[in-house]
C-alpha cells in the first residue's frame, strides 16, 4: 500500500488516474509513465473544494 510521505495516510487515485491524492496533507502526487512520484518537491497543493469532489468523500 502506498502512503503519503508526509502524513503516512492512505493515498487516493484521482479520477483521471494521473495523480495520487493525500486528503490529510491536501497534496497530489503525479504519476508519470506509471510511476508515482512521492516526493514533496513533486507534489502540488489541492484545494479543499477539489477534495470534496473525490468519490470517497461524498462529493
Amino acid at each position: 500500500m502506498l502512503v503519503c510521505p508526509l502524513t503516512k495516510t492512505r493515498l487516493m487515485l484521482s479520477a483521471d488516474k494521473s495523480e495520487l491524492i493525500s486528503v490529510a496533507a491536501r497534496l497530489a502526487f503525479p504519476i508519470i509513465k506509471g510511476v508515482p512520484l512521492l516526493s514533496l518537491d513533486e507534489a502540488r497543493s489541492v484545494d479543499i473544494e477539489a477534495l470534496r469532489q473525490l468519490p470517497d468523500l461524498g462529493g
